[in-house]
């Protein structure tokens, strides 16, 4: 065959390989593509609102909705009721959420560290958060009153499960190799647990944190809706009442910063703490 046959069949012949085609919403930056999607977002809502499909009480316009967010948070800024409202709801869960860190890590080590917590102790803790857990906020109101005691508890609740599941599955991520070198090497129980173990296990660590971090705000407001109290969940259960939904709106919109800010902490944590996973990440990409 000639050179220029061969030439020919390569040319014909398909190529082995896949380019996927990317779209030019892919090279949006992140900014500008959340703005857009947002600016979609209101563009729908608001052609809801005019088209009279839904009562105005119900779904009120962007612009109203937009009115109740500067006032509120104006109020929020300048110290007034809404400010107290958030402290007391940030207290509930900032509390809440260092119990659950405390409890879910001592129980994740249990469950983690012995046949014991892995066959009795985890059963148990997989059966009690399949159970609803507002059904629990009436408990911990008999058990601790109408102060922030019960909010705090039920917002620790919540949070408790990712937060073990988390710990327990990063005691079993070391590798095995590194297990038997410490073995080999005479290392104890505790100094495999601390310099092994649970530098190895952190990713899923602070995978169980992100997760509770956003569950814990949900439990807090849930106490406060049916154990009553002073934060944000009483103002926001007022302003239902008067079937005032852009102030609902506001106040749920304000309420979300502060499981932002819960989930941001604990994301500049892991950066700090597993600064190792990033690195390899980075010497891999470079490769």
């Amino acid at each position: 065959m000639s050179d220029i046959g061969k030439q020919g069949g390569a040319d014909m012949a398909p190529s082995t390989v896949w380019n996927e085609k990317q779209s030019w919403l892919d090279y949006l930056p992140t900014p500008l593509a959340m703005a857009m999607l947002v600016a979609v977002f209101i563009a729908i809502w608001q052609a809801i609102h005019v088209s009279g499909l839904v009562s105005p009480i119900i779904l009120p316009s962007p612009g109203r909705t937009g009115t109740e967010l500067v006032t509120v948070g104006m109020n929020l800024m300048s110290g007034g009721f809404v400010f107290t409202a958030f402290v007391i709801t940030a207290q509930e869960v900032l509390f809440g959420f260092a119990f659950a860190i405390a409890i879910g890590v001592g129980l994740g080590v249990i469950v983690g560290e012995t046949h014991f917590g892995e066959r009795a102790v985890m059963p148990l803790i997989v059966a009690i958060d399949t159970m609803p857990k507002i059904a629990f906020a009436p408990v911990f109101v008999a058990w601790l009153g109408f102060g922030i005691g019960s909010k705090v508890a039920l917002a620790a609740f919540v949070a408790i499960f990712p937060i073990v599941v988390g710990v327990a599955a990063g005691l079993h991520a070391a590798d095995e190799n590194a297990r038997m070198m410490f073995r080999s090497i005479g290392a104890s129980r505790w100094q495999t647990l601390r310099r092994l173990k649970i530098p190895a296990g952190l990713p899923q660590f602070f995978t169980g944190l992100k997760i509770a971090s956003i569950g814990v705000v949900a439990g807090a407001i849930t106490g406060e809706f049916l154990g009553g109290g002073r934060g944000f969940g009483d103002l926001i259960r007022t302003a239902a009442s008067q079937l005032d939904t852009a102030r609902v709106f506001a106040l749920i919109f304000y309420l979300s910063l502060l499981g932002l800010a819960t989930f941001w902490a604990v994301a500049l944590t892991e950066r700090r703490m597993v600064f190792w996973r990033r690195s390899t990440s980075a010497a891999g990409g470079e490769r």
